[in-house]
């Protein structure tokens, strides 16, 4: 069965962590680090994803994809787009509508979509947890921002099957991280629920859910977003300003080389950090630029005077929560702050401001968000017992569902989900139709919807409705859905048909039913399900066979990755032989080869040192069959050796034996003769006198 996993998907790190019986996990990655690097790089041969990626990031500057969260899903004309340019290296282009990234890989010109690209850093998320916990992994809950629209929530899911993962939900970030907070709390109220303020500074938005708890239950109220406000536009804010003073210092323009500026920023990144428990600290970037070595300094005044603009925003996606919760401040009970950016401390102390509170930091400011999508993972897993706990989200726009009118004076919509109603939810529709139909799903005020999302939702096909003869329509139900995911969907459809049936009339008599009463029955009109129809639906998802088709493709790529992987460990291990053995014939091994024979090793290995730089794209089985043709040549040699080391071991152990076996026989003859000396000897006066 598969092990329950939740990723906390994020724009700069993600992290996992996996469900087991005794709790929840943070998965580390190869490198031992509890979060990986969200991005994909693109070599001559191979993919970089995660750690590897950011290792070679400045060095593949054009061809490395980092703030996929931040495309994902959406149009190549969408505002955010336009907006996103200046934070990516690689080139954003048209995919069949979608953006992507142009990149240079295994010598070609590729175009990938932000799907794929998402499906990419997925798989290598999931192969991680694999080779970590040495267990089956299918099953995922993936968190995403609140703000996110449908089309990059279908864009998630899809990219999770891609990567061979069933995406079970796809949860807002704050929700994820408030489950977990209630399940691990343990003295929530029974009864009157608590108020709490969950707060989110993430790398690239600022999130705010309110939400009420009590024990074994979560109810979010209402959320709010600034999406464009998050760690990375505080490192661009400093990087601009070290990169102005170096500017009109230096007389270059440090902008104009995305190398340059990108290890501007990582040292900007750094710097924050350092004023967050400092007030003050040094710049330093060695040969940024045309061999320069910049150096400078900034203090925490100064940090808040560049992000002043930021700062002045801290209070409108509090007061916009508050509002859709229809909560004043003074109804919140505390506030629960997580995400890297939340250690700023001006950021802090606004926040604090806007609530008019101090605030609360019970949560893992990192791994909060992974930790409770881990366990709603687990409750949707059947092998898996956890203690019972309910939550319902909120719906940010209202929803209606259209369709086509077939009958005279019939209603052609109806709003279903209004805004702030709960989810998931279900409604059930009745329609008089005479023939197969068409439903849409369409928000309800298109005015209030976030810039370039468009207000048609999903379609829906229901086909297979048959007319009685004689009849002019037939009743239909349709049960309507807003699921877990946040998905709107018809789940099922079937036609009705009126049909009268004997239904028992109650007895009304004062006291028992008398033994020879005779029951009395009326007829009624009941409907009852007749025919099961067919639905076709059109969403933002990719078709069935578009999903199959980049599915097999990143396996392709996995398979392909994972040969040039072996490839360079087993050259690495070949390189590495070379080296090793050589020295050894100079130490350990010198007694036990001939010169000839180690003048014959030398020039063997010298010859295979050459080859290693001729056949740079050998195969796995040209590189394997070289490597045991140097074994067999060494191990001849490191056969005496060790067989004199176990012949030193033998003699050793055997010395050891004689050497106990003395010191025995001497601690027996100890013994025995202090044993004679205290026997007793015979009487010396007694006399027998006649």
């Amino acid at each position: 069965m598969s092990t329950p996993f939740g990723i906390d998907f994020g724009n700069n790190n993600s992290v996992v962590a996996v469900a087991k019986n005794r709790g929840i996990d943070v998965v580390v990655n190869e490198v031992s680090n509890r979060s990986t690097p969200s991005l994909v790089g693109f070599g001559l041969k191979n993919r970089f994803i995660g750690e590897s990626g950011k290792s070679q990031q400045t060095s593949n500057i054009k061809n490395t994809v980092d703030n996929i969260k931040r495309i994902v899903g959406l149009d190549y004309n969408h505002p955010d787009v336009e907006y996103e340019k200046k934070f990516f290296s690689t080139q954003l282009v048209d995919v069949d509508g979608k953006v992507g990234a142009k990149v240079r890989f295994a010598g070609e010109q590729e175009q990938f979509s932000s799907t794929q690209l998402a499906a990419m850093y997925f798989n290598k998320l999931k192969s991680t947890v694999v080779k970590e916990t040495k267990s089956t992994i299918t099953d995922v809950v993936i968190s995403v921002p609140v703000w996110y629209s449908q089309a990059q929530r279908h864009a998630v899911s899809d990219a999770a099957k891609i990567a061979g993962l069933n995406p079970v939900r796809i949860v807002n970030d704050l929700t994820a991280a408030a489950v977990g907070y209630g399940v691990l709390k343990g003295d929530l109220p029974e009864d009157k629920p608590t108020t709490i303020a969950f707060v989110d500074i993430g790398h690239s938005s600022y999130e705010i859910t309110i939400a009420n708890l009590k024990k074994g239950e979560l109810k979010v109220l209402g959320s709010a977003y600034d999406k464009n406000f998050g760690g990375r536009d505080f490192d661009y804010a400093i990087a601009n300003h070290f990169a102005d003073e170096l500017d009109s210092k230096h007389k270059v323009e440090v902008r104009s080389n995305p190398k340059s500026f990108s290890r501007i920023l990582a040292s900007a990144e750094k710097i924050k950090k350092v004023l967050s428990a400092n007030t003050q600290a040094p710049f330093n970037v060695e040969s940024v630029i045309n061999d320069i070595d910049f150096s400078s300094s900034l203090t925490r005044d100064d940090l808040e005077e560049l992000v002043a603009p930021l700062l002045e925003r801290v209070h409108l996606p509090v007061e916009a929560a508050l509002k859709q919760a229809g909560l004043t401040k003074e109804d919140i009970e505390f506030v629960e702050v997580i995400g890297g950016g939340s250690r700023v401390p001006s950021l802090k102390e606004r926040i604090s401001e806007a609530f008019g509170k101090p605030l609360s930091f019970h949560l893992n400011q990192d791994e909060a968000i992974a930790r409770g999508a881990a366990f709603i993972c687990a409750i949707h897993s059947p092998t898996l017992r956890v203690r019972p706990f309910k939550f319902t989200d909120v719906n940010p726009h209202s929803v209606s569902y259209h369709w086509d009118q077939q009958v005279a004076d019939d209603e052609d919509h109806l709003e279903v989900f209004p805004t702030g109603s709960a989810f998931p939810s279900t409604k059930v529709i009745t329609l008089e139709r005479t023939g197969d139909f068409k439903v849409e799903a369409k928000y309800t005020n298109p005015s209030e919807l976030p810039a370039g999302v468009p207000a048609e939702i999903a379609q829906w096909e229901i086909q297979g409705v048959k007319v009685a003869e004689g009849q002019d329509s037939i009743a239909v139900k349709a049960k309507l859905r807003n699921n877990e995911s946040g998905f709107y969907s018809i789940e099922s459809a079937y036609t009705v048909e009126e049909v009268e049936e004997e239904q028992e009339i109650p007895y009304e008599g004062e006291g028992p039913v008398p033994e020879d009463y005779e029951p009395q029955y009326k007829t009624v009109k009941v409907l009852r399900s007749k025919d099961n129809l067919t639905i076709v639906t059109k969403d933002a998802s990719l078709p069935e066979d578009e999903l199959n088709k980049l599915l097999e493709k990143e396996g392709q790529l996995s398979s392909s990755d994972e040969l040039v992987f072996k490839i360079q460990n087993k050259r690495n291990e070949i390189e590495e032989y070379i080296y090793d053995f050589r020295a050894k014939l100079d130490e350990k091994y010198s007694q036990f080869v001939s010169d000839s024979e180690k003048e014959d090793l030398f020039e063997l290995l010298s010859k295979a040192e050459l080859w290693l730089e001729d056949h740079e794209d050998a195969s796995l089985g040209v590189f394997t069959a070289k490597y045991e043709e140097l074994a067999s040549k060494g191990n001849l040699i490191k056969g005496r050796y060790l067989q004199a080391e176990n012949e030193k071991k033998e003699a050793a152990r055997a010395k050891k034996e004689a050497e106990e076996y003395q010191k025995f026989s001497q601690k027996l003859k100890e013994q025995q003769a202090e044993k004679a000396e205290e026997k007793p000897t015979d009487a010396e006066g007694d006399l027998d006198l006649d």
